[in-house]
C-alpha cells in the first residue's frame, strides 16, 4: 500500500491560494464568487490570495500551471482551493513541475475537473481533498450548508477522523448565477432518503482513489496519470458524476471498460455520490430525477456483477456534485463499516 503524506493544515489567519487551474469563470461569473470569498475571510478566517489567471478566461495551460507552481511554492501559502472545475485541467498535467509539488506539499481543496490535480498530487504522495470549492460550496446562496461548512471546517483545519452523516435533504435545481435574487434565498431541498448498501457484510480501510467519473475516464483515455491496477490493491473507490449528467449506459460503459483494464476488481469498496440529476440544461422534474438516480445505481451494480460482484458499495453518499457535499480525503484514510452501516474518513 502506497505511503501517501497529509500536509501540514492552515490555521485562521493564514494566507491560502484562490486558484483556477480549470475555468476561469470568476471572471465571468462574479456574485459566487465573491461571496465565497466573503466567507473564506470572514467565517473561516484565512487570508484569500487570488492569482494571475483566478479571474482569467482562456487562459493557457503554462499560464495556470505557473500559478499553481507559484502557490505551491510561496511559504507564506499554506493551502490551495479551487474557484470552480471545468474541462480542460488535463492539458495543464504536462506543465506542472512534480519535483516543486512533491518539496513543497500543501492541502489542495477541489473536485469535479480538479481530479486531474488530485490523481497527480497522489502520485506525488500528497493527500489532497476532494470537495470546497470557492463559487459552489462557499458561494453557496443564502448560507453555506451546515454539512458542508462542518466538512470542510474540518478537512481545512484538523487532522484525525471524521464520521460521514447522511443528510436529510439534498438540492439539485440551480438558480441562475447571473441573477443577484439568486443570493437572496437557500436553494430549495427536497428528502435525501439517506444511504444505500450492498454487500455490507463487512469492514473495510484503505486510502481513497476516484473522483469525478468523466474525468477518471479522460485521463484513461490519454493514458495520463492513473497506474498499474496492482497499485490500487485495497484503495477505496469513490466516484460521482456531473451536471454533465452523463447517461447510464454512459456510466456503465466507463466502469465496464475499467472493469477490462482489472482496475474494479482491486478495491474492495465503493462510496458513489449522488447523481447530480438536474441542469439548466436538462430540467428534470422530481419524479424524472429520481428515475434517473436509480438508473444510474442500477448500471453501476450492472457493471460490479460483472467485474466486481464482491464489492461493498454505498450509494448516494454526499460526495460530489452534490448539496450538501462532504470533503472526501484524496489518498487519505477512509474506513466503511458495512454492519454498522458507517463511513469514517481521516482528514
Amino acid at each position: 500500500m502506497a505511503i501517501l503524506k497529509y500536509p501540514a493544515k492552515p490555521r485562521p489567519g493564514d494566507r491560502v491560494a484562490v486558484l483556477s487551474p480549470s475555468s476561469g469563470l470568476p471572471g465571468l461569473l462574479p456574485m459566487p464568487y465573491e461571496l465565497g470569498l466573503r466567507r473564506l475571510r470572514s467565517d473561516f478566517g484565512l487570508d484569500a490570495v487570488e492569482y494571475p489567471t483566478t479571474r482569467q478566461m482562456g487562459a493557457t495551460p503554462q499560464e495556470r500551471a505557473a500559478d499553481i507552481h507559484a502557490a505551491f511554492a510561496d511559504p507564506q501559502i499554506k493551502a490551495v482551493i479551487s474557484s470552480i472545475g471545468g474541462d480542460d485541467q488535463i492539458s495543464v498535467l504536462p506543465h506542472l513541475d512534480r519535483d516543486l509539488l512533491r518539496a513543497n506539499p500543501k492541502p489542495f481543496f477541489g473536485y469535479s475537473d480538479n481530479t486531474n490535480l488530485l490523481v497527480f498530487l497522489r502520485n506525488l504522495g500528497i493527500v489532497g481533498y476532494h470537495g470546497g470549492s470557492v463559487m459552489v460550496e462557499l458561494g453557496r446562496p443564502g448560507a453555506m450548508h451546515p454539512l458542508t461548512e462542518d466538512s470542510l471546517r474540518a478537512a481545512l483545519f484538523t487532522s484525525g477522523e471524521y464520521k460521514l452523516t447522511p443528510s436529510e435533504t439534498s438540492g439539485d435545481v440551480n438558480r441562475p448565477w447571473e441573477d443577484p435574487q439568486t443570493f437572496e434565498s437557500e436553494p430549495e431541498m427536497e428528502p435525501a432518503g439517506g444511504w444505500t448498501w450492498h454487500n455490507a457484510d463487512r469492514v473495510v480501510e484503505g486510502n481513497s482513489w476516484g473522483g469525478n467519473l468523466e474525468i477518471l475516464s479522460w485521463l484513461l483515455m490519454a493514458d495520463r496519470e492513473i497506474q498499474q491496477a496492482d497499485a490500487y490493491s485495497g484503495d477505496i473507490l469513490f466516484l460521482e458524476t456531473s451536471e454533465e449528467m452523463p447517461k447510464a449506459e454512459e456510466v456503465y460503459r466507463i466502469l465496464r471498460n475499467m472493469g477490462e483494464r482489472g482496475l474494479l476488481r482491486r478495491f474492495p469498496a465503493l462510496l458513489m455520490g449522488r447523481a447530480k440529476s438536474w441542469s439548466f440544461e436538462q430540467q428534470l422534474t422530481v419524479q424524472e430525477r429520481t428515475d434517473f438516480r436509480r438508473q444510474q445505481r442500477e448500471a453501476v451494480l450492472r457493471a460490479l456483477s460483472q467485474y466486481a460482484p464482491d464489492m461493498m458499495t454505498v450509494f448516494d453518499v454526499d460526495l460530489g456534485h452534490t448539496d450538501p457535499q462532504i470533503v472526501i480525503p484524496y489518498g487519505g484514510r477512509i474506513r466503511v463499516d458495512g454492519p454498522a452501516r458507517g463511513i469514517t474518513v481521516t482528514y
